[in-house]
């Protein structure tokens, strides 16, 4: 079941940067790269760091910790030490403001 979420506007993005996002208590990060917008857990899955704050390298974010590298369009896992990935979102824009679906 799809609940679509209005969480940012559109205007509120950068390319090649993060913001976090918290709908319902969810922490999640927000991307923008060339490809689009993308959804993903904020919180690195191999320790207790935040991904918005991470370096940006095309669709890779790395961790601020310890530099494992996370793929903002699915979540997986490019490089360790982390080896589980984070959970992505569904994304959608309309009319300039960025929707997640939270049921997904």
């Amino acid at each position: 079941m799809s609940i679509w979420t209005d969480v940012a506007a559109e205007a509120d993005l950068f390319e090649g940067a993060g913001i976090a996002v918290a709908p319902q208590g969810q922490d999640i990060a927000v991307f923008k790269i060339e490809e689009g917008i993308f959804a993903i857990n904020n919180l690195c899955s191999h320790g207790n760091a935040r991904l918005c704050e991470g370096f940006m390298e095309g669709a890779l974010v790395e961790c601020p910790f310890h530099q494992a590298l996370f793929d903002v369009r699915d979540g997986t896992v490019s490089c360790g030490p982390a080896t589980e990935p984070v959970k992505s979102w569904p994304v959608k824009v309309e009319n300039g403001r960025v929707f997640l679906d939270l049921g997904a």
